[in-house]
């Protein structure tokens, strides 16, 4: 049995009566926490399977100055009906205003004047249809060039954005791999966070290494789209059976919360089943909140591996809500201190988190704490991402243009929130990560050794 596996417990009587309350329609929307909760994060012209983009031409909101959107994620009424705990990320729109003063301050974009603009997204109604919503209003009535994505889970959104040629600063904590950002190029960009294929690679790698798997086998919770398919089917699969570990995914339709939790259940109930020890989730969604209730709904109890994209601060923050040792054991990669430690952790800030709070101070804006910080850190990534390339960009102020640019200078790039660089390979700028634990004793997660590479081919 391998360190810190659990053998089965009962549940309590609280979390069978939570049960029943997770099936309203009521306690089902207000599981979008779970979710959002702390939503909060190449040659120019065109690669295979790459999107049409015009090099002779300004983007649009390209005029005098450059039109740039920042998403924030509206959780007051889901923690108000749930009572969960999450660090108020201070005023979001004031942050969006102080980039956009920093970079006007220190030359621009390229020579240009930036405008940001503000747009708030309620995390309730969370649904391809309102994403297609918000992207519509970005892209036609705001008309901006560039969109820093916070909150925005359904797939529908990205393609959205590009086929109306907007650039996108992905800070959702979703699945992209490289294939994916080829397809949308040259408009996916992450400016805080790794390429998945390489993230799934590191994440069995490091299970092995340190022993998380046993002779039961291990289940898959994998969002359900093609992205998460391809790296799940392909890679992660495939290496979990070369090591000779029994493993399945079950597949979860993130569309809606309510498909969400009854694909949760139903992967805890199969997993029980098979008497699988170990659970590990794929596709970012950050659905480990929740399945934590589903698996003690169905008295199951096995042993999780964690990284970055399953919010682990909610473990840190809401004790009382988690269903007894649920994190005993928990294992695995962490590569955005913002999402994982607290400060008592890792001082905050650190070297790399500097380079935002400093533009932030300068503009009065101080943070409580390092989760504090968790949307302001990758806004600041974007906006930096984007001055970078758009400070050595030529000809016309474009997608392509910019894409071109920061291929050819992207390795002088570093991410704030999260560590080492990755633009010399991937549209995704983290590029190094650590192996995290929880440590019980300060009832917190941990980096364990030193700062490693992610395998980007």
């Amino acid at each position: 049995m391998a360190p810190g596996r659990k053998k089965d417990v009962q549940p309590s009587s609280i979390w069978r009566d939570r049960s029943a309350l997770l099936r309203s329609g009521v306690a089902t929307a207000a599981l979008a926490l779970g979710l959002a909760g702390c939503g909060a994060v190449m040659p120019g012209g065109n690669v295979s399977g790459g999107m049409s983009a015009p090099a002779n031409e300004d983007g649009p909101g390209v005029g005098d100055t450059v039109k740039v959107a920042f998403i924030g994620t509206d959780l007051q009424a889901v923690e108000e009906l749930t009572g969960f705990k999450t660090a108020n990320p201070g005023d979001l729109e004031a942050q969006a205003e102080a980039m956009e003063k920093w970079v006007n301050e220190n030359g621009g974009l390229g020579g240009k004047k930036m405008e940001a603009i503000y747009r708030l997204y309620d995390a309730n109604t969370s649904s391809p249809a309102s994403e297609e919503k918000l992207c519509n209003l970005i892209t036609q009535d705001d008309k901006a060039f560039a969109v820093v994505m916070t909150g925005q889970y359904q797939p529908n959104a990205r393609t959205c954005y590009a086929n109306r040629k907007t650039l996108m600063f992905d800070a959702a904590l979703v699945a992209s791999d490289q294939e994916y950002y080829e397809e949308l190029h040259p408009y996916l960009w992450s400016a805080s966070y790794p390429e998945y294929g390489a993230f799934a690679k590191a994440m069995v790698q490091v299970l092995e290494e340190k022993d998380f798997f046993d002779d039961t086998g291990v289940g898959i919770v994998a969002a359900d789209n093609k992205v998460n398919r391809r790296v799940t089917n392909d890679l992660v699969i495939p290496m979990l059976k070369d090591l000779g570990i029994d493993a399945q995914a079950s597949w979860v339709d993130t569309t809606g919360v309510s498909t969400l939790f009854t694909g949760l259940e139903q992967a805890a109930v199969t997993f029980r089943g098979k008497k699988y020890g170990q659970v590990m989730f794929l596709g970012g969604q950050r659905m480990a909140s929740m399945f934590a209730t589903a698996a003690a709904t169905a008295q199951y109890s096995p042993r999780f591996a964690m990284s970055s994209f399953d919010n682990p601060t909610y473990f840190t923050n809401n004790p009382t809500l988690i269903p007894e040792g649920v994190t005993e054991g928990m294992l695995g990669v962490g590569f955005h201190p913002p999402q994982e430690l607290t400060t008592a952790a890792l001082d905050f800030p650190n070297a790399e988190e500097k380079l935002c709070t400093d533009i932030y101070a300068e503009a009065g804006i101080t943070f409580e704490n390092r989760e504090a910080a968790r949307v302001g850190l990758p806004y600041c990534d974007a906006v930096r991402m984007l001055k970078h390339g758009a400070d050595s960009m030529s000809g016309n102020f474009n997608a392509s243009n910019w894409a071109d640019a920061i291929q050819s200078t992207g390795g002088e790039f570093q991410t704030a929130s999260g560590f080492g660089n990755g633009l010399g390979s991937t549209h995704a700028a983290s590029g190094s990560y650590y192996v995290m634990r929880f440590d019980s004793e300060c009832g917190c997660f941990t980096y364990d050794g030193e700062e490693r590479e992610f395998d980007v081919e």
